[in-house]
């Protein structure tokens, strides 16, 4: 019953073991992921963190260039970075060679601020690593090459 015409039983069963495996990945990286978001200091929301980890990975930037990175409009960019400068986490500067084009980097200030939201989602994960045989943690070491790999 679970077969179709065009594929042999051995190819539904891959790729409902496919579909389970992906299914529970999804749904694990997103616990994960919610849990770490969790275990830092409050303070700024999901977008301005991704928004402040994404200028300091990519140096100064275009606040075009930074909404495409984040996948949102500029004038939600413009009104983001706004709120990470009045706050002091980033330094707007106007370009050299284009003075109708601005630059947001991170300042010290946001610099540390990633630096501690970071430090405390890795002391989470290795208190819960902690508890884990030897063989689990040799495991998620593999799992996060893996992973790695899925992500390029």
């Amino acid at each position: 019953m679970g077969t179709s015409p065009t594929r042999p039983a051995s190819a539904t069963a891959t790729t409902d073991a496919e579909d389970a495996l992906a299914s529970r990945l999804r749904l694990s990286v997103a616990r994960l992921h919610r849990r770490l978001r969790q275990s830092a200091d409050p303070g700024l929301t999901i977008s301005q963190l991704s928004a402040l980890a994404s200028i300091e990975r990519a140096g100064p930037i275009t606040l075009g260039d930074l909404a495409r990175v984040e996948q949102v409009q500029p004038p939600t960019m413009t009104a983001l970075t706004s709120k990470l400068e009045a706050a002091g986490l980033v330094d707007r500067s106007i370009d050299v060679t284009d003075r109708r084009i601005h630059r947001v980097a991170v300042s010290a200030e946001g610099s540390h601020l990633l630096a501690r939201h970071r430090k405390q989602k890795n002391a989470f994960l290795e208190r819960r690593l902690r508890a884990l045989s030897e063989s689990d943690r040799a495991t998620l070491h593999r799992a996060s090459e893996i992973m790695e790999e899925l992500t390029r």
